[in-house]
């Protein structure tokens, strides 16, 4: 983080009640930009309660010394928020209800909108950087095909790419390797790899550890919506630290930068 910086995320005291019960309960974390970390835990342990809160579909409860801050910032415009952080979620593509192409759904995230409607427009530099992000990916042989014939793995990818057209400073990956086959897992972990080797800040919300890439070096535990521990990922990932927090007797094997529960 640069001096004098606000961090990019910050939660002080932080409660979300959903229904009659807290799903975040008094949550204070601060992750700066370019900070590569993870949020790892359970169903149910507030890791989807987080991601709400920063995409506004959440709000926490009015207490003193309590709020959500983005760079410093409690309101944000969506316009102005869209090149700090891209956010990627598996319910975004599968939001798409007609025939269209991967083209079409990452330029209409100009338009912060799902699929491209014939009410907006289109530009040239729109164009050229929805194609940049097709070649980064090396997903510009999907440009031009439709959504629904698409595997998950490639439609998570143009889900990637849609976040990435505005240059955030990080991007926010909400349970990337869901319905994913084995492939799929690797081909998009080395594309959070390399995105991360290329200095935008990765934020991965998951309940699966081979989803932590090894650029990944701060792990924070959520456990019945409250932080569990937050700390180095060696620290953080140890068999017993992960017994008590998924209340389940499991052994750890770490290869080549990876953690796998045994």
């Amino acid at each position: 983080m640069s001096v004098g910086q606000p961090p990019l995320i910050q939660l002080r005291n932080v409660s979300v009640l959903r229904g009659d019960k807290l799903a975040l309960d008094a949550v204070s974390l601060s992750i700066d930009a370019g900070e590569h970390v993870a949020i790892l835990g359970p169903n149910g342990s507030g890791k989807t309660t987080f991601i709400r809160l920063i995409t506004r579909e959440s709000y926490p409860l009015l207490r003193e010394n309590s709020g959500v801050t983005i760079l410093g910032r409690s309101r944000w415009n969506v316009f102005e928020l869209r090149p700090l952080l891209g956010v990627v979620t598996n319910d975004q593509v599968a939001a798409c209800t007609r025939d269209v192409t991967a083209r079409e759904v990452v330029l209409a995230a100009f338009h912060s909108a799902i699929e491209l409607m014939p009410y907006h427009t289109v530009t040239e530099q729109m164009m050229r950087k929805a194609d940049e992000q097709f070649s980064r990916l090396g997903i510009a042989h999907l440009a031009d095909r439709l959504m629904t014939r698409m595997s998950s793995g490639e439609a998570h990818r143009v889900g990637i790419a849609r976040a990435l057209v505005h240059d955030p400073m990080a991007l926010l990956l909400d349970e990337p390797s869901n319905s994913l086959d084995l492939r799929a897992q690797q081909e998009l972990r080395a594309t959070v790899r390399s995105l991360a080797q290329a200095g935008i800040g990765i934020i991965l919300v998951t309940h699966h550890l081979p989803d932590i890439v090894p650029e990944v070096r701060r792990v924070i535990l959520l456990r019945e919506g409250r932080i569990f521990a937050d700390g180095p990922k060696e620290a953080a990932l140890r068999a017993p630290m992960l017994r008590e927090l998924f209340g389940i007797d499991v052994e750890m094997l770490e290869r080549g930068g990876y953690y796998h529960l045994l």
